[in-house]
């Protein structure tokens, strides 16, 4: 006998469909800041290789005049193209990850309207110094990222990046040998400066380690998705200057 009522199942399965959408929260956003070359794109990219394919995702990036790590991150494949954005800041790169986040909060609202339901953005500042970190109205979480060839007292010289965000990586863990540092006094000296906070030395070619990255990403979802994660403040940045300010 035909069915008499052809379209009751769709309309049933459509409105739990929105009740989901409504019910999910919104993307988790995970701020990576840095110092200019510590490898925040390559830290992007390896975590877009680790997740992309369980987690819909999204990238912002950040750059004072171009749009170079975007560029870097399409070019590598990562991503499908359209969901890597770009950020001109136009100013120095703390600016728009805390003292204004419109421009990045709108990319980011963009790309969870055109592409979500979308379970993870990343904000990759622009590089700036060791006191740069989000705003906590723009990242739920962050990563800080120092690296081997900075030499290895960075740690020890603190800041709120250093001391304060969820996850500082000691990046590039390979080139250690051909910059005389110790990764494990490092590694130590920065455990010491965060009081618990946890401590990862990446290397991308370390399958342990960009896993352990992953996992920890994965965590953080997890929190956020049962609602007890809260975005916290590793603190305001020291007064500063630039040139271009006089």
């Amino acid at each position: 006998m035909p069915d008499q009522h052809p379209h009751r199942h769709d309309h049933h399965t459509d409105h739990h469909r929105h009740d989901a959408d409504r019910a999910r929260p919104r993307a988790l956003r995970i701020g990576v800041a840095g110092p200019v070359g510590t490898g925040k794109s390559s830290i992007l990219a390896t975590l877009c290789r680790e997740l992309a394919g369980e987690l819909p995702m999204a990238v912002v990036t950040n750059d004072i005049y171009t749009d170079e790590d975007a560029r870097f991150l399409r070019s590598a494949g990562v991503l499908p193209t359209e969901r890597i954005r770009a950020v001109e800041t136009g100013a120095c790169p703390h600016t728009a990850i805390r003292d204004d986040i419109s421009a990045n909060l709108d990319a980011v609202e963009d790309l969870e309207e055109a592409y979500g339901p979308l379970d993870l953005v990343l904000v990759e500042s622009g590089g700036d110094n060791l006191t740069a970190t989000f705003s906590p109205a723009l990242a739920d979480a962050q990563l800080f990222c120092i690296d081997v060839a900075g030499g290895g007292d960075v740690a020890r010289k603190g800041g709120p990046g250093i001391t304060g965000a969820d996850l500082l990586i000691v990046n590039k863990t390979d080139l250690a040998p051909h910059v005389e540092v110790d990764v494990d006094t490092m590694v130590a000296d920065a455990r010491a400066a965060r009081d618990g906070l946890p401590v990862l030395a990446l290397s991308r070619h370390d399958r342990a380690s960009t896993a352990e990255l992953a996992d920890w990403v994965r965590s953080v979802l997890d929190r956020h998705r049962v609602g007890t994660l809260v975005p916290t403040d590793p603190g305001p940045m020291a007064p500063h200057s630039h040139s271009h300010d006089s």
